[in-house]
């Protein structure tokens, strides 16, 4: 996409709903895959039974609100399912996954790291049998969506009644950021000039919130107001200030992902300086969190989406799944009075359903462009001597965008900006720490432990995975002036975003 704006070209409409189905299903797959193979084990029996001994007692006695859903009795149940390797919801999740990731090969050649996307279009036979193929396992991941919601539903509610201080484990400000995703292709034109218009066209809607109030839904803002600061990353400070304005006149921060130079700087580690190789982006000079919880938070209360499955209302959003083998239904996710580990969680299991029903509806799309006989999937394009362009997207974690330049017909300048490089950032040179860190210090200590070497940081843990973090370098905590070696990295994807 960012390669699409600086060359200025636009795919077919067949060509973006093919990414933009192969992308919903690709998302799905990743929030299965936290809810019950990653994060997930962190709220199972053979955690609970042994970070909080009450709790798992409480667990036993308390009836399931929404047992009808999914087929268990107890609370206690679901956290048995939810056991590593052995747990039958994590079982039933690994083969449920591997629907979704034929969906994604089907659209994108395989997965992880897709083979079939270009500038300009798409690799794959657009015909009605690879979309007969799609429709025979969207089906079964849509009647699962109904189950997941509701199993979620009923833990975070548990752990709320039970202990009430679980809703301040991971809470941090409101501070939240999404670019949007899913093209209308008939509105896209990958150009800078109307971005924020046809931005505004998408299934998630671009945004930004600052302490609670949306700030703007455009994406010309969006990217006007990322800086990104190395003070306390193993990096040197760059100098120079090659692009000066955006293609609309708009000035850029020196400090813009379009002027960044990356100079590795490893030093040791010092709390004070540098700590980290995460550098810190911020918008507005403000820390962001982005992921599905600020995916669905921006679109529910910009309102600007246009979807027939997927509605903004009053206090969220509605969607509405399909009948398969099991009746039809409307989840309703509300926006929650704060953010926290918890509701992180929630969210993205109702994105399982919000994914889904995007990827459902660019199918319908799909059949209906092939019935018209509007099958082109590629268009050619040249490079231009000197332009930049900009990709804005979403990965399963939140917010990526590409930053590329070019002079002399080459790429001069890339740079990647992660939405774990935005949550795992350090502090910034204004002191304000990064979302990981603000959430781990407002979370309260709730397990129950007798001697110092019993606590395992479970509560720290929680917090940090609930971000679904993407770090191969992975996370180790600090505490008392001994390391804890406790891996809260949860990415299975490689380097996917």
């Amino acid at each position: 996409m960012a390669l699409e704006m600086a060359s200025g070209v636009v795919p077919p409409p067949l060509a973006i709903i093919a990414r933009n189905l192969g992308e919903g299903a690709e998302l799905v797959y990743d929030h299965i895959l936290h809810l019950f193979l990653l994060a997930g084990p962190d709220y199972s029996e053979r955690i609970i039974s042994q970070t909080t001994p009450s709790l798992w007692a409480r667990a036993q006695q308390t009836e399931a609100p929404r047992a009808g859903a999914y087929g268990l009795r107890t609370v206690a149940d679901i956290m048995r399912g939810l056991n590593p390797l052995s747990g039958h919801l994590y079982v039933e999740a690994l083969q449920i996954t591997r629907n979704a990731r034929e969906v994604a090969s089907l659209m994108l050649g395989k997965y992880p790291h897709p083979s079939t996307i270009f500038p300009g279009g798409l690799g794959i036979e657009a015909s009605a049998p690879v979309f007969n193929q799609v429709l025979g396992r969207i089906m079964p991941l849509l009647d699962y969506a109904k189950k997941v919601a509701a199993i979620w539903d009923d833990v975070v509610e548990f752990f709320y009644a039970a202990v009430p201080e679980y809703q301040h484990v991971g809470e941090r400000r409101v501070n939240l950021i999404c670019t949007g995703m899913w093209d209308d292709p008939e509105a896209y034109d990958a150009s800078y000039a109307r971005c924020s218009e046809w931005g505004e066209r998408r299934l998630a809607t671009p945004g930004a919130i600052v302490d609670g109030v949306l700030r703007t839904t455009r994406l010309a803002d969006l990217n006007l107001g990322i800086e990104e600061f190395v003070d306390h990353a193993y990096y040197q400070r760059w100098e120079g200030h090659r692009v000066q304005q955006d293609p609309l006149g708009a000035p850029l921060s020196p400090f813009h992902p379009w002027n960044k130079q990356t100079i590795p700087s490893p030093t040791g580690r010092n709390w004070r300086e540098k700590y980290t190789w995460g550098t810190a982006p911020r918008w507005d000079r403000e820390p962001m969190e982005a992921g599905p919880l600020a995916r669905q938070w921006i679109t529910a209360v910009a309102g600007k989406l246009n979807n027939e499955f997927i509605r903004p209302v009053a206090d969220g959003l509605e969607i509405d799944l399909p009948r398969g083998a099991t009746p039809a239904t409307t989840l309703h996710w509300q926006i929650p009075p704060r953010v926290n580990a918890l509701e992180r969680n929630r969210a993205r299991a109702y994105h399982v359903a919000y994914c889904g029903m995007v990827a459902y509806t660019f199918l319908l799309k799909a059949f209906e462009y092939l019935r018209r006989g509007r099958t082109a999937m590629s268009v050619p394009y040249t490079m231009p001597q000197e332009a930049i362009g900009v990709g804005f997207w979403e990965a399963g974690r939140g917010i990526l965008t590409h930053h590329v330049v070019l002079d002399h017909g080459r790429i001069a300048n890339y740079q990647i900006v992660t939405p774990s490089t935005w949550m795992a950032s350090p502090q910034d040179p204004f002191g304000a720490p990064g979302p990981y860190e603000e959430a781990v210090l407002n979370t309260p200590l709730l397990e129950e432990f007798t001697r110092p070497e019993d606590f395992t940081g479970i509560d720290i843990l929680r917090t940090i995975r609930s971000f679904d973090p993407c770090m191969p370098c992975t996370v180790h905590m600090a505490a008392g002036g001994r390391v804890l070696h406790r891996d809260a990295t949860t990415c299975m994807c490689g380097d996917e975003d």
